[in-house]
């Protein structure tokens, strides 16, 4: 039997699945806009990554939860406890919680275009980054390939 999502009047919809992990990270921002976030400073976030399918796969599965979270503790895993500042690849790049989002969210899809969530057809990813209960960031693809 296959699954389908259904099409409604507002767009298509999807099926979801949401893994959630934390991230602890320190950092400082260039420009007047950030006042005092211009000096050194600790984030803690809650990092949720949110797979998407239109249809479920032959096991009934978005993808497989267990990988799912494995993946985005791996990806954590190369930016917990750093000072951002200090890694080659954000030199000279403002490490906002936007440009974050985006950066987590390339590195999952890195991941699966290796293979590592055990899946294809995955049709969007969206990862969000909260700072806090009133705040957070988020970044949605609709490339998720695999």
């Amino acid at each position: 039997m296959e699954c389908y999502a259904t099409a409604s009047a507002m767009g298509s919809e999807m099926y979801r699945v949401t893994v959630r992990d934390r991230v602890m990270i320190a950092h400082s921002f260039q420009g007047e806009v950030f006042g005092p976030a211009q000096q050194l400073h600790g984030a803690t976030y809650v990092v949720e990554a949110e797979f998407r399918r239109r249809k479920l796969d032959g096991d009934g599965l978005v993808v497989d939860i267990g990988l799912a979270h494995t993946v985005l503790s791996a990806v954590l895993a190369d930016l917990n406890y750093r000072n951002l500042d200090d890694l080659p690849e954000f030199e000279g790049i403002n490490t906002t919680t936007e440009f974050l989002a985006g950066e987590i969210a390339r590195r999952i899809l890195a991941r699966l275009e290796a293979g590592e969530l055990g899946t294809e057809g995955l049709d969007g990813l969206g990862v969000t980054l909260r700072e806090s209960d009133v705040a957070w960031a988020s970044y949605e693809t609709d490339a998720a390939r695999g």
